[in-house]
């Protein structure tokens, strides 16, 4: 680990999940880990010269419950305690820690500070968990500095030896340890004997103090695309009351069918002030309108072309343009502007 003049002070912010959680010694039952007793349950963590302290959400929540006013006070959390702290690891559950790395980045706007993401597949309390390596690995990434400055200033998942930007990842696997998947970006770094930093893939500073965004509007809906989808399924998506903006999930560079009632449905949506943004089903490649033949009505209507984001990032970053009250011609083109390193524009 790379440290400051000074030892870094951490702050981890247990929300729920599978890693917090130990097996009662006389039930047997797994119950949440006691985060005051921190350097009692992992003692190496007493050899890392660094300074740990928590912080957990009461009531605790599964992540299957996420919702915006969470990914809100989480952001508070970290605002609250931003000039306190040297770094942030946020422990949570799998399910759906890509969409709420992803939220979080467009949050945190000037983010100057470690904020890393991790979980695990079982229980911290069972036997062959990948909680304690994954949770000691984002200690020293939280903790990692270099002539002062923090190495990665960014949000961040860290699991199973790679650290990975946030907006960046999905869940891929529901079993395997190796459960998330940058499929469009490089590794921030990796875990081996040593840990080994790729400088050219991380952000670098931003200059200015952290602002953070607490507005989240969630007139936004997914629709994905599938073989066979009809009419009145596009429809009953398009027609949402107060619908402001559609994630379109499409087949491989961004293609979709070409029947003139799906045409014109979006068509409609669109004339009505609907932003559509169009996001590959693929965990891999980009979206290149008008590559294909089933691409270029989509880019004749308007429908605005997502490059390489991910689903989840997709989300996130329409939530949080459309808080900030963006709309129209603007918001096409945020959503296509690399605001926290979430796309690639070729």
């Amino acid at each position: 680990m790379t440290n400051s003049s000074k030892n870094p002070r951490i702050l981890v912010i247990y929300t729920g999940g599978t890693i917090g959680m130990i097996r009662n010694t006389e039930t047997g039952a797994l119950t949440p880990f006691n985060f005051d007793a921190l350097y009692r349950h992992i003692p190496i963590l007493e050899t890392f010269n660094c300074l740990i302290e928590s912080y957990s959400f009461d009531p605790l929540i599964d992540s299957s419950n996420m919702k915006p006013a969470f990914w809100i006070k989480l952001a508070e959390v970290i605002e609250e305690n931003y000039n306190h702290y040297d770094g942030f690891v946020v422990l949570h559950g799998t399910d759906t820690m890509a969409y709420t790395a992803s939220v979080l980045s467009f949050m945190l706007e000037n983010l100057n500070k470690p904020v890393v993401f991790t979980g695990s597949q079982l229980p911290m309390g069972m036997i062959r968990t990948d909680g304690r390596e994954n949770f000691i690995n984002a200690i020293e990434i939280a903790a990692a500095y270099e002539n002062g400055k923090p190495i990665i200033p960014e949000v961040c998942i860290c699991f199973e030896n790679n650290i990975m930007r946030g907006n960046r990842t999905n869940k891929f696997n529901a079993e395997n340890f190796n459960a998330f998947l940058s499929g469009n970006y490089p590794l921030l770094a990796q875990v081996g004997v040593h840990i080994k930093y790729f400088n050219q893939n991380i952000l670098t500073p931003k200059s200015g103090g952290l602002k953070v965004h607490k507005k989240l509007d969630q007139s936004v809906a997914i629709l994905k695309l599938f073989p066979g989808i009809t009419e009145n399924v596009v429809q009953s998506i398009l027609s949402i009351k107060g619908l402001k903006a559609v994630i379109l999930e499409t087949y491989g560079a961004g293609n979709a069918p070409t029947d003139s009632w799906f045409i014109n449905s979006l068509s409609d949506a669109i004339s009505s002030g609907i932003v559509i943004f169009n996001v590959t089903q693929c965990k891999g490649g980009s979206v290149e309108m008008g590559k294909y033949e089933t691409s270029i009505h989509l880019e004749s209507i308007g429908v605005v072309g997502g490059y390489d984001i991910t689903t989840e990032s997709a989300i996130g970053k329409a939530m949080y343009l459309l808080g900030e009250e963006y709309n129209g011609e603007e918001l096409k083109r945020l959503l296509q502007t690399p605001l926290r390193g979430e796309l690639t524009v070729e």
